[in-house]
């Protein structure tokens, strides 16, 4: 077993890096006045072809692995984790579905110019009464004819105000819970779909998020995902691994960009006649967020390493969720005391390491929730 990074990926690993010091490091100041991110910006990744990375070369992908993939979500994260998080779901969640199990037709309108950065896709899951406990979402698809009619509200769809298509998570079986839930495409401007205003957040801010209401939205049949009813369990449940994964690849990247503005005032802010880097006390701050970071690292790679080698990764996507997550939560809580009171000011940066970490303890599961699947994988 040998998970180790190649050249190819400390390549690109450095190629994202200066993209994110050049390109995006200068505009977080506005994005986050603005509350939303940069158009230009989002497209300009496309043109990169930072979307497509998972994706095959036929629709303009690079045909990456997923260690590759992480590395951009974490070099995202280390820049502006709203960015990062809207690139995530144009990369997996929004488009995932409509490359597995859309029709050639659907790929070429729609994932072709997403990879591209021209059409902005999203994943509707989350319902006011169903988070984590997914299968007890009440949006309902029925059969009518050579259509499907659905109705219901979600609620956190990120990119929602943007998007130019949604996956919908509905019901075809509401006695089956979980295992009724299927998935459908539904395309901005169908009759009967409403995007709600944009949610004030604490964190991620430029990232959007909004509800959206379905009422007696008609799609077509070939708009179910998997071509039968009954099939959106098995596709959920292998995808929320990789969200997992990634989801810790973004905590590994805000947890890095704490890390490295600690030890940059640590070595520069001097108080009782030396600089604060010198006392104990901050250096064993700084010692626990190496620490935190670099465990984190082993399981987020390891972990996209299972998932490019096809096997089991249940627990593995877990513990790197879970780990690598609240690493992030501490490292920004540590980089706030490391700061002192310039830890709250708004023109520096750990406030909203601090604020944005929050967000990566709900999306792909909470805490407490991977506590309990690495617990029955364990056995118990």
């Amino acid at each position: 077993m040998d998970f180790r990074l190649s050249p190819q990926h400390e390549i690109f690993r450095r190629t994202v890096a200066e993209f994110v010091e050049k390109e995006v490091s200068p505009r977080v100041a506005e994005m986050e006045a603005r509350s939303e991110w940069d158009v230009a910006l989002f497209k300009r990744m496309g043109e990169l072809g930072y979307f497509g990375l998972r994706y095959p070369e036929k629709y303009g992908g690079a045909n990456a692995d997923a260690v590759m993939f992480a590395i951009f979500l974490e070099e995202m994260a280390r820049g502006y984790m709203s960015l990062a998080a809207a690139a995530m779901m144009q990369c997996l969640m929004g488009t995932n579905f409509i490359h597995r199990f859309g029709t050639e037709e659907m790929r070429e309108r729609l994932l072709v110019p997403a990879l591209r950065g021209e059409k902005i896709g999203t994943i509707a899951m989350t319902e006011p009464g169903a988070g984590s406990d997914l299968g007890a979402i009440t949006t309902r698809a029925v059969r009518e004819g050579d259509s499907y009619i659905i109705d219901g509200t979600k609620t956190w769809i990120t990119s929602a105000t943007r998007a130019d298509f949604f996956t919908i998570a509905a019901k075809t079986n509401p006695a089956a819970g979980f295992k009724g839930i299927d998935m459908f495409l539904v395309e901005k401007g169908t009759p009967g779909l409403s995007v709600g205003k944009k949610i004030n957040k604490v964190g991620v801010v430029a990232s959007e998020t909004s509800e959206i209401t379905l009422k007696e939205v008609r799609v077509p049949a070939e708009n179910l995902f998997g071509g039968k009813e009954g099939s959106g369990f098995a596709a959920l449940r292998e995808m929320l691994n990789e969200i997992r994964v990634m989801t810790g690849a973004l905590g590994l990247g805000l947890a890095r960009a704490a890390r490295d503005e600690s030890l940059k005032y640590a070595q520069q802010r001097a108080a009782f006649g030396k600089k604060i880097g010198e006392f104990q006390a901050i250096q064993h701050k700084l010692a626990d967020m190496e620490t935190e970071i670099e465990l984190s690292r082993l399981m987020v790679h390891y972990g996209a390493w299972l998932i490019d080698q096809k096997l089991p990764c249940n627990k593995e996507a877990a513990i790197a969720k879970l780990s690598a997550t609240e690493a992030a939560a501490k490292c920004a809580d540590e980089a706030t005391r490391i700061f002192g009171a310039y830890g709250m000011a708004m023109e520096m940066a750990p406030q909203r390491f601090f604020r944005d970490a929050r967000f990566l303890l709900y999306g792909g599961g909470t805490s407490e929730l991977l506590r309990n699947i690495i617990a029955k994988e364990m056995g118990l």
